[in-house]
């Protein structure tokens, strides 16, 4: 479980986030959506750590920056952040002694690189990859330590149809095995067949709340009326 209590996020005199309070229960979906600048990946960078804060964000019950949560949670970020020099494989292997993870997690690891069609670059440098493919070792990355809770700041960006149609997959079969899944998104189908919770951000809050299955406008309605003040006619970009 993800609980983020009364967090506010200041930049100077500039308010990026406002007294957010919101839970990912376990086994639970939630989304992030908001046009640029709304507050999303501020939000998603104060919980995994990598920003101060006021206020209280805990993972599993543990403060987010302790070792026990660092432990439970996985991060995929907007923009892949994995080493030049190190190989898809060195980069499992890392991720595996960070966490001291058991000797089977090669085998997990294989099963990953080849789900993300990684398996042929496993001896290829970071610097040699394009973008997309990075995008790939880092989901890789953040799955292998399985973790109990997980963030994904625009983790569709760059990859193709067959790793998109993989990513869905690993969402639901996370949230099945009773993970915490936040996803930050701009793109409302990507995650239209399966959220459970959704949060719109504007101006460093939250605007509106919707709960799958809820009655009333659609989510896309939803989103439109908020942030440009009409109901939608196309897809969110």
């Amino acid at each position: 479980m993800i609980q983020i209590s009364n967090v506010t996020k200041k930049y100077g005199k500039v308010v990026a986030n406002r007294d957010i309070s919101f839970t990912v229960g376990d086994g639970k979906i939630s989304v992030l959506l908001g046009p640029n600048g709304a507050g999303k990946s501020t939000i998603i960078k104060c919980i995994t750590g990598l920003l101060r804060f006021e206020g209280k964000i805990s993972v599993d019950g543990f403060p987010n920056k302790s070792l026990d949560a660092k432990r439970r949670l996985g991060y995929v970020p907007e923009m892949p952040a994995i080493y030049d020099l190190l190989t898809v494989g060195e980069h499992m292997e890392f991720i595996a002694r960070a966490y001291s993870l058991p000797d089977s997690w090669k085998e997990y690891a294989d099963s990953l690189l080849a789900r993300f069609e990684l398996s042929d670059k496993k001896d290829k440098l970071d610097k040699e990859l394009s973008k997309g493919k990075q995008q790939k070792v880092s989901i890789c990355c953040a799955l292998l330590p399985r973790p109990t809770a997980i963030v994904f700041d625009e983790p569709m960006v760059g990859l193709d149809p067959h790793a998109i149609k993989e990513l869905k997959e690993v969402f639901r079969e996370l949230r099945t095995a009773g993970c915490s899944v936040l996803i930050s998104t701009h793109m409302l189908d990507s995650v239209e067949d399966f959220w459970d919770t959704a949060y719109i951000m504007m101006d460093g809050a939250f605007a509106a709340t919707k709960e799958a299955g809820e009655d009333g406008e659609t989510l896309e309605e939803l989103f439109f009326a908020i942030t440009e003040g009409q109901p939608a006619e196309g897809g969110v970009q």
